[in-house]
Order: C-alpha cells, then sequence, then structure tokens
C-alpha cells in the first residue's frame, strides 16, 4: 500500500459519513447513526474498503477531544443555577442506577467472579450508558411545544449535569486503570486534577478575558482555545492519569463563562471539529465494529443490555424527578426523555477498550443499545405526554 492511501481513506470517509449522517437525519435520527453505520459497512465488517491505521487512529483522537471540549463551551451554567437542586438529583439518579444495573448485566450475563478487577470492568460498561444524548428529546418537545416547561426545563438540565458527572465517573475509573497500585494515589492524583482545574480555570479565564476584549473576533482566540484544550488533555492524560477526553471537557467548561469569545470559538471548533475529526472518530468507532464476531451470545447479552439501558434511565432519572416533587406523568416524561444515548456513549466505550477494561467483541451490543435507545425515545416520549393529555408544567 503507497504513503498516500490515506487521503483517499479520509476522502472517503468524509463524503461516506456525510451521505449516511444526512439520510439518517431524514428519518429523524441523529447523523451520528449514520456515521456510525458508514463506517460498519464500508469497515471490515462489510465491503472492507475501510481499515484502521495509526492516521486514522491519531485523527479520531483529536476529533474526541474536539467533540468534548465543544460539549464543556456549550454547557449553560446559568441554566444549571435555575434548575439547581432538582436537576442535580435527578442527573445523580440518572448515573447511578444505569451503572449499577448495565453494570450488573454484564457480571450476571458473563458470570464474573466479584473481584475488584472484574467490578472494574463492569462499571466501565455500565458507565458507557450513564452519559445522556438530548438532542432527539430536545427536537420532540419542540415538536409538542413542551419545551419550554418545568419539566422540559429541568430534563434538560440534568443531561448537562449527567453528562459532568459521567465525565468524573470516567476520571475516576480511568485513574484506576492507569497502573497505579494504591488505591490512595489513585484519588489523591484525581483529587490533585480538579484542584489543577480550579486554579487553571481562575488564571485562564482572566488571561482569556483580557485578550478577547481586542480580540474575540480574530482567529486568534480560536487558536488559543485549541492550544489551551489539547494542553489540558495532554495534562489530564500525562500528569494526572485520567481520560484525555475529561481534560478536554473542563477545558471547555472553563471557557464557557467567556460570554463574548465562547459563541465564536464554538463556531469556530464546531466548524473544523465536524469538517474532518469527529467524522473520522465516528467512522472509526463503526470500522472496529467486528460484526462478524458476533454469536448467539453476544445477540442475547445486547437485548438484555438494551431493555437495561432503557428501563435504567426511566427509572433512576424517573425517581429523581418524583423526589423533587414532580407528579408521576412529569416523572415518567422526565426518565423517557433521558434514555437517548450517542457521543459520549461512543467516547467511554472508546476509552474502556483502549484501557483494556472492554472486551471489543462488545462493542456491537453497545452500538446496537445506543441506535435503539435513539430510535425508542421519540416513540416513549409521545406515548407517555400524550398519555397524560399532553399537560406538562
Amino acid at each position: 500500500m503507497d504513503n498516500y492511501s490515506y487521503l483517499l481513506y479520509l476522502a472517503i470517509i468524509l463524503a461516506s459519513t456525510k451521505v449516511f449522517g444526512l439520510a439518517s437525519e431524514k428519518i429523524h435520527m441523529p447523523q451520528v447513526v449514520g456515521a456510525l453505520l458508514a463506517g460498519i459497512i464500508l469497515g471490515p465488517s462489510g465491503f472492507g474498503v475501510l481499515h484502521s491505521t495509526d492516521f486514522l487512529t491519531k485523527v479520531a483522537e483529536i476529533g474526541v477531544i474536539m467533540l468534548m471540549f465543544t460539549a464543556g463551551i456549550d454547557t449553560d451554567l446559568e441554566e444549571l443555577k435555575h434548575t439547581g437542586l432538582h436537576a442535580f438529583v435527578v442527573a445523580c439518579m440518572g448515573v447511578l442506577v444505569p451503572l449499577v444495573m448495565c453494570g450488573g448485566v454484564y457480571m450476571i450475563f458473563f458470570r464474573q467472579d466479584f473481584t475488584t478487577y472484574n467490578v472494574l470492568k463492569a462499571s466501565f460498561v455500565g458507565s458507557v450508558f450513564a452519559a445522556t444524548s438530548v438532542g432527539i428529546t430536545v427536537e420532540t418537545l419542540n415538536e409538542m411545544g413542551k419545551l419550554k416547561t418545568r419539566t422540559g426545563t429541568i430534563l434538560l438540565s440534568a443531561a448537562l449535569i449527567d453528562d459532568i458527572i459521567g465525565i468524573i465517573v470516567l476520571s475516576v475509573l480511568t485513574g484506576f486503570c492507569s497502573g497505579d497500585s494504591s488505591v490512595g494515589i489513585v484519588i489523591i492524583k484525581i483529587a490533585l486534577f480538579f484542584v489543577f482545574t480550579g486554579v487553571v480555570a481562575f488564571v485562564f479565564n482572566k488571561l482569556f478575558m483580557l485578550v478577547s476584549k481586542e480580540h474575540w473576533h480574530s482567529r486568534r482566540v480560536a487558536i488559543w482555545a485549541l492550544a489551551f484544550c489539547l494542553v489540558m488533555s495532554y495534562c489530564a492524560e500525562k500528569i494526572f492519569g485520567v481520560a484525555d477526553i475529561t481534560g478536554a471537557f473542563f477545558a471547555g467548561l472553563i471557557l464557557c463563562n467567556v460570554t463574548k469569545s465562547r459563541q465564536f470559538v464554538a463556531k469556530k471548533f464546531t466548524v473544523t471539529s465536524y469538517m474532518i475529526f469527529t467524522p473520522v472518530f465516528f467512522a472509526s468507532v463503526g470500522m472496529k465494529t467486528n460484526l462478524r464476531s458476533m454469536n448467539a451470545s453476544i445477540l442475547i447479552f445486547a437485548a438484555i443490555l438494551v431493555i437495561a439501558a432503557i428501563i435504567s434511565k426511566i427509572i433512576g432519572c424517573g425517581l429523581g424527578a418524583k423526589m423533587c416533587g414532580l407528579s408521576t406523568h412529569q416523572s415518567l416524561v422526565v426518565g423517557i426523555g433521558m434514555v437517548s444515548r450517542s457521543e459520549v456513549a461512543l467516547m467511554v466505550a472508546q476509552k474502556g477498550i483502549d484501557a483494556g477494561m472492554i472486551n471489543p467483541n462488545l462493542l456491537p451490543a453497545i452500538i446496537l443499545t445506543i441506535i435503539i435507545s435513539a430510535l425508542a425515545t421519540p416513540v416513549l416520549l409521545k406515548l407517555a405526554i400524550n398519555k397524560g393529555n399532553g399537560e406538562l408544567e
């Protein structure tokens, strides 16, 4: 194979993910589903046109880092302040129940002994389904005119907090996989990372706001933001032993307070990310999904995992909403609205595979669960809202 084949691979990935993404959008599915299918169909499981290379792996890594940075910078902290405790309780329950239930399904199905190592592996599987993607929920609620209700606001804020908690859980799990033998050392390193992040947030925000007053419209601001994102990712992984995407997410979270520059930087990152890096990440996950390795056991596990992933969010988030004083109907809507998973789940799954905590053969079951949860959410949400005669506070 010649040295320029990476150009052809890149062209095929960009074109196919766009075509499949637009097709999935036509049937009211996230474009990420189409990008995944492009990787599966054109990868080793399908026609074998695409194969993983070191170049594509590095580009995909940058893609996931930029995706998490964008998620951080898009976080609306003011919105979180308004919903406060209610959203936090819903988010905590929405992380805890899927973590335990989906991890428990893995432990029981594969008859894992109750050892520290196996519990850690099960926790990684559970953490994949802890985070929520509410893009489909937002579209459904908006279509039904329920987005600006109290229930809708709590749901959206809980999804944001849900992602933050999920990233913290991933940081802890990654820390325990970093090779440190002492639990105390791992906890200290994770704590030091958050102290480091707090200090950086204070210093960098002051500097960034001074610079952005004069140059907020300049391309230089976006370049500085990218450099900051990459440095934070490096420090998180190499110095503190937590996932690089954790550093990227908190880099975005730090910059989300810089009001004037925030929108400009987010726009620039979104364009750059989705032009090259992010499509390669989604396609690479699809390429690594070896459907040929699927057997009856994996298919059964996938079916059980789908049920656990859906029910755990409904129970966890619904119970959290009920604890906050919402009605049974409102709690059910909140629970169903948090069912869908997407980008963050894929990123956590990839990190689990990289850390050796998730068997790559389980990736088809994970992707199937993500796709089905995305398909089921709007259907179940409309049924739940209509059952209550469309009434939401």
